[in-house]
C-alpha cells in the first residue's frame, strides 16, 4: 500500500516559507486536487487547457514559462513544483517528464496509461534520473508497462491503486524536492526544441559524432502503434466484453464515438474485449481502410475508417551526461551527437577541471556559463560571451 511505503520513506525535506506549486493537467476531478492544495496551503495552476489544439510538443515547450510566471505571481517555491495528471491526461505526465525534467520535483499520473507516451517513441529513461514519477495504475496491465519503463531506466514507482487517497499522494510529494544543480544531469533528445537538462544545454548537434559509451535510453514502443482514424479514445484492457468499451474521450472530440460505446467488430472480425482489441491492433502492419461495428445501446452502427500508424520521428538522438565529481574537483562530460553545449556551474563546485569525452578542456574558476565546443576535431571550453 502507498501509505506503508510513505512511512518507510526518508523524512520530509526541510521546508521553506514559500508554498509548493502543483501544476494540474486535468483529465479528472481537478476540484478534489485543488481542495487538497488549499487544505495544505499549497498553490495550484491549470495551464494545460490554455494550449488545447496545439501540438503536444508546442504545449510542452511553453510550460516552463508558465511555471516561472506562476512562481513569481504566487510566491511559490521553485524547488517544490509538482506535476499531476489524471485519466486521459496521464500519458502527458510521462511525456512531459521526459521532455522537460528540470522543471519538476516529482510527478504523479493517476490512472490512465503511459502507453500513448511510450508509443510516441520520445520517452527517454535518462531524463528522469532526478525526477521520480508515481503512477497509480488503473488495472493489472500496469505491471507489464511499469516493468518496461523501469527496464529503460525510467525513474518510476507504480502500483495498481488508482483510488489512493489524495492525502497519501500529497504526502509522497512532500518527500521530494528539486535540486537546481544535481550532481548528475543526464539528458537525451531528438528535438532542438528540448535541449535543456538542469545545468546542461545542448546547442550544437551532429549525428556523425558517435560515442559508443553512451547508448540510447529510449523507451521502446509497446506495439505497432496502430490506431483507428476515428480519433483517440480510452479503453480498459482488462474490462470484460462484449467488445471494447469507450471509457473516455478527449475534450472537444469531433469523431463518431460516444462515451459508453462498444466496438464489437474490426474488419469483419469479432472484438471480444479490451485485451483482444489491443492484441488485434498490435498485429496490424499496414495502413488500410477498415470497417468497425459500434454498439450504442440497442443500436448497431457501421463506421468506415482506416488503420493509421504514428510517424516515428526523432530516430536519431543526442545525449549528454554531465557529472560533478567533488572528490576529484572535476566536472565530467560525456556526449554523443553533440559539437557544442553550455554548462551553468555554481560557485560551490569551483574551482574544478572540466573534461569532455576524456579530454581536459578547461580549469573553471568562475561560476556561471561555460561554452564547450568542438571545431575541426579539437575540443575547447571558455566562458560564455
Amino acid at each position: 500500500m502507498l501509505l506503508v511505503l510513505l512511512l518507510l520513506a526518508l523524512p520530509a525535506l526541510a521546508q521553506t516559507s514559500k508554498p509548493p506549486l502543483v501544476v494540474l493537467l486535468g483529465g479528472g476531478d481537478a476540484a478534489a486536487w485543488q481542495d487538497q492544495c488549499r487544505r495544505r496551503g499549497w498553490q495550484s495552476i491549470e495551464p494545460w487547457s490554455e494550449t488545447a489544439g496545439k501540438s503536444m510538443d508546442d504545449r510542452v515547450a511553453v510550460l516552463p514559462a508558465k511555471v516561472d510566471e506562476a512562481l513569481r505571481r504566487l510566491g511559490a517555491d521553485e524547488a517544490r513544483v509538482y506535476l499531476i495528471g489524471q485519466g486521459q491526461e496521464a500519458p502527458a505526465v510521462f511525456y512531459i517528464a521526459s521532455r522537460i525534467p528540470g522543471v519538476w520535483a516529482a510527478a504523479v499520473a493517476a490512472g490512465g496509461s503511459p502507453r500513448p507516451a511510450m508509443d510516441s517513441n520520445r520517452l527517454f529513461g535518462a531524463n528522469t534520473t532526478n525526477l521520480p514519477v508515481l503512477w497509480l495504475a488503473a488495472d493489472k496491465s500496469g505491471d507489464a508497462l511499469g516493468r518496461k519503463l523501469s527496464a529503460a531506466g525510467f525513474n518510476l514507482e507504480w502500483r495498481v491503486e488508482p483510488e489512493a487517497k489524495l492525502s497519501e499522494v500529497f504526502d509522497w510529494l512532500t518527500t521530494h524536492s528539486r535540486e537546481a544543480y544535481p550532481a548528475t544531469a543526464d539528458c537525451e533528445t531528438g528535438s532542438k526544441l528540448f535541449p535543456h537538462c538542469y545545468w546542461v544545454e545542448m546547442t550544437g548537434f551532429d549525428p556523425a559524432e558517435r560515442n559508443d559509451v553512451l547508448d540510447s535510453t529510449r523507451v521502446p514502443p509497446v506495439g505497432s502503434g496502430a490506431a483507428l482514424a476515428i480519433g483517440p479514445f480510452g479503453l480498459k484492457a482488462d474490462a470484460p466484453g462484449p467488445g471494447v468499451l469507450v471509457a473516455w474521450l478527449p475534450e472537444k472530440y469531433g469523431g463518431p464515438l460516444k462515451m459508453g460505446d462498444r466496438i464489437t467488430e474490426l474488419g469483419g472480425k469479432e472484438v471480444r474485449d479490451g485485451a483482444h482489441y489491443a492484441e488485434m491492433m498490435d498485429q496490424m502492419t499496414e495502413e488500410k481502410p477498415v470497417v468497425v461495428m459500434v454498439a450504442r445501446g440497442k443500436q448497431r452502427l457501421r463506421q468506415e475508417t482506416k488503420i493509421v500508424f504514428p510517424r516515428r520521428e526523432e530516430l536519431v538522438t543526442a545525449r549528454a551526461r554531465a557529472r560533478y565529481l567533488p572528490d576529484m574537483q572535476e566536472v565530467e562530460v560525456i556526449s554523443r551527437a553533440l559539437t557544442q553545449m553550455k554548462l551553468m556551474l555554481p560557485a560551490a563546485w569551483l574551482p574544478a577541471k572540466i573534461s569532455w569525452n576524456g579530454t581536459d578542456v578547461a580549469k573553471a574558476q568562475a561560476a556561471g556559463c561555460w561554452l564547450l565546443e568542438e571545431q575541426k576535431e579539437l575540443l575547447s571550453a571558455k566562458r560564455c560571451e
